[in-house]
């Protein structure tokens, strides 16, 4: 990457923690108990003579620390430079945290309806930097990278680690609170809030950010963020699909009259042996979010990138997007499911189809063809296409389904599975006399 992309970066990251800092003196102020993760600085500067943003100078530099016997040598040295950024980040973010509490230091609700107010535009404030911050991914607060080295170490999911970690926090607060004040001060219905908006908030703005990445990126053509050279690009069908609307189908007639390979279950071999992932849980779990609420919550603040990410639903998103890009660089294909339309976005030959059916369709084709009993049909298509939908909005950020992202929009129901595959291939012969 250029310097100046760094360096625009870099900028983004320092206006992230400065948005943050603010959001964290908004939620404070409100009086309804501050962020988990900045709990116990709140709570320590209610009984001490030194400030908020002192204390998480103290309580950062502490998880500096406590890092290096968590890590390997070779560890530390092939992250020596983002371990050493946490101490420059560390002073700045404390110094911005007492910064913005000053700034808004008449700021003081007394309804509660003022406090909450208060309490939710802290939330929006902390999400909005906490996207950007994540957009920039050049440093990690030691908070964060705290979390990932334990997650490294022990091989456990970083988002049920963090969650452990931030509750950990509040725990110890509440008991320096009782132990030095005598009573419950700093946690308090706010601080629960704070967990369960910040996460989603963050989910639901990240999409607003792309613009930022013509700023922060270096051009490339399609066909290199693609892994592809422009004499060996092909033609790729994207087939989305509701379920019971013969999506899978539809791609086997495509196949057959265009005598190109269908991928679709030959993704669940392919990306075990990609991820390390068994089978079995990728069969149970792929394109399905158990809990989108609880996703959120989960990734709320982390810094983490998917590719570096040790939750498994992630990193068996990033194996099937790769597993993507490396079968669009080898030949024409048909791809169903897998968010391959927006994994391929950028790719110049590209047919994005969405196949969906009326109700009564989608019932008979799964009562008849996949031996659905007739009293479990209904609830079954309604939960699938729920998860395909969740799945695909967490991990794209866009609605499952919207016309305005393909080019082909079939209802298979009225159609008929013979006349949408001859549309198909209608699309694909125009394209191929346009790419000759």
């Amino acid at each position: 990457m250029q310097n100046k992309y760094i360096i625009r970066r870099y900028f983004l990251f320092v206006i992230a923690l400065f948005i943050n800092a603010m959001g964290i003196a908004y939620i404070t102020k409100a009086a309804l108990g501050t962020s988990p993760i900045t709990s116990v600085t709140y709570v320590a500067s209610m009984f001490t003579p030194f400030s908020m943003g002192q204390w998480t100078i103290i309580l950062n530099l502490l998880f500096v620390v406590l890092e290096l016997p968590l890590m390997t040598r070779r560890q530390l040295k092939n992250d020596m430079r983002m371990y050493l950024l946490q101490i420059i980040v560390t002073f700045f973010f404390g110094t911005c945290i007492d910064l913005c509490m000053y700034l808004i230091q008449d700021l003081t609700p007394v309804t509660y309806l003022s406090k909450i107010t208060n309490l939710l535009v802290g939330c929006i404030i902390l999400a909005i930097g906490i996207a950007l911050e994540v957009k920039a991914d050049v440093a990690m607060m030691a908070g964060e990278y705290f979390v990932r080295v334990i997650s490294l170490k022990f091989r456990k999911d970083f988002g049920y680690v963090k969650l452990g970690f931030d509750w950990t926090l509040v725990l110890i607060a509440i008991a320096l609170s009782f132990s030095f004040m005598g009573g419950l001060y700093g946690v308090r219905e706010g601080t629960v809030i704070a967990a369960l908006l910040v996460g989603p908030i963050v989910h639901f703005v990240s999409p607003y950010y792309r613009f930022i990445d013509r700023w922060i990126t270096e051009k490339r053509k399609a066909s290199v963020e693609t892994g592809t050279t422009e004499k060996s690009l092909h033609i790729i069908i994207t087939i989305a699909r509701e379920y019971g609307s013969g999506g899978h189908l539809l791609g086997e007639m495509l196949s057959k009259e265009l005598g190109i390979k269908l991928y679709d279950k030959e993704f669940i071999h392919l990306a075990a042996q990609k991820s390390g992932i068994d089978e079995t849980y990728i069969r149970k779990n792929e394109q399905s979010i158990p809990s989108f609420w609880l996703k959120c919550i989960l990734a709320a603040g982390s810094e983490t990138s998917r590719e570096r990410s040790l939750s498994p639903d992630d990193v068996l998103f990033v194996a099937e997007s790769n597993i993507i890009h490396e079968l669009a660089s080898q030949g024409p294909c048909i791809i169903v499911g897998r968010c391959a339309d927006y994994v391929l976005q950028n790719y110049p030959h590209l047919i994005k189809v969405f196949c969906y059916a009326d109700a009564e369709s989608t019932y008979r084709r799964c009562t008849k063809e996949y031996s659905i009993p007739a009293d479990k049909a209904r609830t079954e298509i309604n939960r699938i296409n729920r998860n395909r939908s969740t799945h695909y909005e967490y991990y794209t950020g866009e609605k499952w389904g919207d016309p305005h992202r393909y080019d082909l929009t079939l209802n298979t129901g009225s159609l008929g599975l013979q006349t949408a595959c001859d549309l198909v291939t209608g699309l694909y012969r125009k394209k191929e006399k346009e790419s000759h």
